[in-house]
């Protein structure tokens, strides 16, 4: 399949949802891209790993991108061992209730991932049962992959 077909099957097999299709990574790297509201995050990565022309049975990573007012771009990357494509998932989540659905339950691989994008960016993932610390000490204030944080290498410091 090419990458405008998978992205044009996922968005067939999520209606009557309004998903977007498109095609990110330019000419080498070109990859499909969904974008989907975000009461359909789970329904469509669970969509992608079931389905037999799809067949996305790899879950590679899962972060996020602080789009500042906009919110929150939760993303992940699926890909088809046996079919050899993939397709990048992107959701909004809303900055002032920074919640998605959790996608453990079909990838359990995506655990360390929700762990680490809620501990940088600050979103929680409903479901996941664990959101506990896993890479910044736990006396660490605020989410350091926010665009609003601020570096402490970049505050001046009285001696």
């Amino acid at each position: 399949m090419t990458e405008e077909e998978v992205g044009a099957r996922l968005v067939a097999l999520l209606a009557p949802v309004e998903a977007t299709p498109s095609v990110s990574g330019g000419q080498r790297f070109a990859r499909a891209t969904v974008d989907v509201p975000l009461a359909s995050w789970s329904a469509a990565v669970r969509a992608a790993r079931d389905d037999s022309e799809l067949a996305c049975d790899f879950f590679d990573w899962l972060s996020a991108v602080d789009e500042l007012t906009e919110g929150f771009d939760v993303v992940a990357h699926l890909w088809s061992t046996r079919l050899r494509h993939g397709v990048l998932l992107r959701t909004r989540v809303p900055r002032d209730a920074p919640t998605v659905a959790s996608v453990v339950d079909v990838y359990p691989g995506a655990a360390w991932h929700e762990r680490e994008t809620h501990e940088m960016f600050g979103i929680d993932f409903d479901g996941h049962g664990e959101l506990r610390p896993l890479l910044l000490p736990p006396e660490f204030e605020g989410h350091p992959l926010r665009k609003e944080f601020v570096l402490a290498s970049r505050v001046a410091k009285p001696w």
